[in-house]
């Protein structure tokens, strides 16, 4: 268990990063277990696998639909609030603004805490990016504080290279991204009508968009590898990150696909948590990579 008294500082983020939590234990970051719902009962995502598979069952299984909300002002100043104890600077790398209010609700909690509080060093980054896009960003971070390198280095860092964080979906249907209003309801009904599956990606601000489709998994997988080929840069020298909702064989399928084509050094596994899960449904899946910048 990480000593944090000992660290130079505090690096915390929430949930929907799409790590585990005894990734996060082991390495030392600190996450903000975010809430989702089933009708009127509130649920806290645990990070915990055992949970997430349970938790796709009941999509699965039960037709079960969760929603969720983005992390309040005053949810945001409460965790702030107990890490300052720790007496050290902290960044917090949220969920992207472009997917949910949690970013700019933890502008505001940080004010509150500027009011009320002295002598605090508090980086809050937008991510730009959900699930593994930034969690990759979250591992880089406590990769570099473990290093010695210094907060400004590492925020510096974060805010020069996480648009090139490219991330592409695919899924068997659309049906729960147009329920969220993540996708529009014209393309759900198109997708799934005509069995063709979507691939997804977000833009230069974390806006989630409809990229390209595919007709059958073969023709899908080759787009998607194809568009991975159009972004990825030096795939030799860093790992494929690749996330699912509750779908790992496809995953490894793809991602072997992936690495053998474009000769990615090795492969990082996690299963698409509740928050981002709620949204997805089952049978996503993603990848995600260092690249150009993302598309305007």
């Amino acid at each position: 268990m990480t000593d944090f008294n000992k660290l130079n500082y505090i690096i915390s983020t929430d949930s929907g990063c799409d790590l585990s939590i005894d990734v996060c234990n082991e390495k030392g970051i600190i996450p903000l277990f975010m809430k989702y719902n089933l009708d009127v009962e509130t649920f806290t995502d645990s990070m915990e696998q055992v949970e997430i598979v349970k938790f796709y069952k009941k999509m699965e299984e039960e037709g079960k639909m969760f929603k969720t909300s983005a992390v309040n002002i005053q949810e945001a100043y409460d965790f702030l609030k107990e890490l300052l104890k720790y007496n050290k600077p902290i960044i917090h790398i949220s969920l992207g603004s472009g997917i949910s209010g949690t970013y700019s609700n933890f502008l505001a909690a940080r004010e509150m805490l500027d009011e009320k509080y002295e002598g605090h060093e508090i980086y809050i980054i937008d991510s730009t990016s959900a699930s593994l896009g930034y969690g990759i960003l979250v591992l880089e971070a406590a990769k570099m504080r473990d290093e010695g390198k210094s907060i400004t280095e590492v925020v510096e860092y974060i805010e020069s290279v996480k648009r090139g964080i490219n991330p592409y979906f695919t899924t068997n249907t659309l049906t729960y991204l147009a329920r969220g209003g993540r996708v529009t309801k014209i393309a759900s009904i198109f997708g799934n009508v005509l069995s063709i599956k979507p691939i997804l990606r977000l833009d230069y601000a974390g806006h989630l968009l409809v990229h390209t489709k595919g007709h059958g998994k073969a023709n899908t997988y080759k787009k998607m590898i194809e568009a991975i080929k159009e972004q990825v840069v030096n795939p030799e020298n860093q790992t494929l990150y690749v996330s699912h909702s509750n779908a790992i064989e496809s995953a490894v399928e793809f991602a072997e696909m992936v690495k053998k084509e474009l000769g990615f050094k090795d492969i990082y596994y996690s299963y698409i948590g509740s928050i981002i899960g709620s949204h997805t449904g089952p049978g996503l899946i993603a990848v995600f990579f260092h690249g150009k910048n993302r598309f305007e």
